[in-house]
């Protein structure tokens, strides 16, 4: 970083000490000439810096100490109005890719609404009224395709058949369909910039974070002549901050029966999961389910190679957390930690490895136990195997979970996952440790308490 700022300011030096190649030397014949000009400037320029390393940002106190002291620098010199300093570590790398993915921009009338005041963190809102044939240019492209604008909700589209859904579609086609705006909660968007030219708005970067439902119905039904004659409340929300957006998503949601297992989706650590999950193909090909059914309309994707977010809870739990007993059958009580962040699960910091790995695993031996290549009677203590797998394959001391060392533990156990033969030896290995060890799979008892996990885990330790 110290020579990568040391370049900049030798670049606006009068007099360089750095030799510079042709493309230096014409960029900064450019920026001298601006400058040489700067009496016809209304102000100064701003200089913008951008430190991109795809290892990990965890604001040192010596990096930090180099950003500050470098932008006091740049100021010092009187050429720039403001100087600006942004650190891109692999996570903020993933995210700005993620947002190039989702995001969306698009212009509507919105005159039945009224302004909320100032609060911190959000720059504009606004909640009313917005007429359907209005809506519909916020979920529907010119070529009336549904846009992409769910990915921030917590689950998505469940279907015409639910009781819900079958009934918000009975209002919106039905004569008296006008009713609609006092008997539906509506649907909360959250964007990055709110532009309002009178009653005309233009959102871009937008997602509907509580509403997915509606929405769909909605969209579903568009040819319905009755659908014109309604209204939809909107709530209208700008802001650039992820906690803020998490916590409008969290409370428009809590609004209805939803798994607390899938309000731990809406975490950026969710999303980058998701994209961890992608990177993977072929036969390691899995797929993470971070919002509930977002699979169920690609038919393409084998429902065996999905992971829901609670069978995702589970295995790592199991396998890197020593707790196969509480995940079968104290789950409630996994969750309730996670929702209070005291369990290690989803930590911010963590890597994405052995999250990828337990899930990998889960696959692999459910795989068998649909083959007929394991007994199914040990599926009542699968998750007890995952734990067995990773201390028999690996036995090395865990590594921290937010370490590159956790990357390559996971490696090794990936490799014989990886391989079929290798895979079903290894698991039928943890199938005699629990035959020998004195636990009995068939006693509800020994699959939930904890001592029965410890003659395991001690059972392994000795061989």
């Amino acid at each position: 970083m110290n020579n990568f700022v040391f370049g900049v300011k030798d670049f606006f030096s009068t007099q360089p000490k750095l030799v510079r190649n042709k493309d230096i030397e014409n960029f900064a014949e450019i920026s001298n000439h601006l400058f040489e000009n700067a009496a016809s400037f209304r102000e100064n320029p701003t200089l913008k810096l951008y430190y991109v390393t795809t290892g990990k940002w965890t604001n040192d106190t010596n990096l930090l100490g180099i950003k500050e002291s470098s932008i006091d620098t740049l100021e010092g010199t009187n050429l720039f109005e403001k100087v600006t300093f942004t650190l891109y570590g692999a996570r903020e790398i993933s995210n700005a890719y993620r947002k190039t993915k989702e995001s969306t921009s698009t212009t509507f009338n919105f005159n039945n609404r009224i302004t909320i005041p100032k609060i911190n963190g959000v720059s504009q809102a606004y909640i009313g009224l917005l007429p359907y044939n209005e809506f519909i240019k916020i979920v529907s492209d010119e070529d009336d395709n549904l846009l992409n604008v769910f990915e921030d909700n917590v689950r998505d589209f469940q279907g015409d058949n639910t009781d819900v859904n079958g009934g918000i579609a009975s209002t919106v086609i039905n004569e008296g369909s006008e009713i609609f705006s006092v008997l539906n909660n509506g649907i909360t968007i959250v964007a990055s910039t709110i532009s309002p030219t009178g009653d005309q708005f233009t959102i871009t970067d937008y997602q509907i974070v509580n509403g997915c439902q509606t929405s769909n119905v909605l969209y579903n039904n568009r040819k319905n002549n009755n659908i014109l004659n309604i209204s939809i409340p909107v709530k209208l929300i700008a802001t650039n901050d992820e906690e803020v957006k998490t916590r409008i998503t969290l409370a428009t949601n809590n609004q209805t029966p939803i798994k607390k297992e899938q309000l731990a989706s809406l975490t950026q650590f969710q999303r980058s999961l998701e994209q961890y999950y992608n990177s993977y193909t072929g036969e390691s090909k899995i797929y993470y389910e971070r919002r509930s059914k977002q699979y169920n309309g690609d038919n393409s994707v084998l429902k065996s190679k999905i992971i829901t977010v609670p069978y995702q809870i589970k295995s790592f739990a199991a396998m890197f957390l020593d707790e196969p007993h509480n995940v079968t059958s104290f789950f409630g009580t996994i969750v309730k930690k996670l929702n209070e962040e005291k369990a290690q699960i989803f930590n911010s910091d963590h890597t994405y490895s052995p999250y990828y790995t337990s899930a990998f695993a889960y696959y692999k031996l459910e795989t068998f136990f649909r083959k007929g290549s394991i007994d199914s009677s040990y599926k009542k203590v699968r998750f007890h195997i995952l734990m067995l797998f990773r201390l028999l394959n690996n036995d090395e001391q865990l590594p921290p979970f937010n370490s590159k060392k956790m990357d390559k533990y996971c490696e090794k156990l990936l490799t014989i996952l990886n391989n079929e033969g290798k895979a079903l030896r290894s698991f039928n290995r943890c199938l005699e440790i629990i035959d020998k060890s004195g636990f009995n799979k068939a006693d509800k008892q020994d699959v939930k308490l904890a001592s029965k996990t410890r003659l395991l885990t001690d059972y392994i330790k000795n061989l």
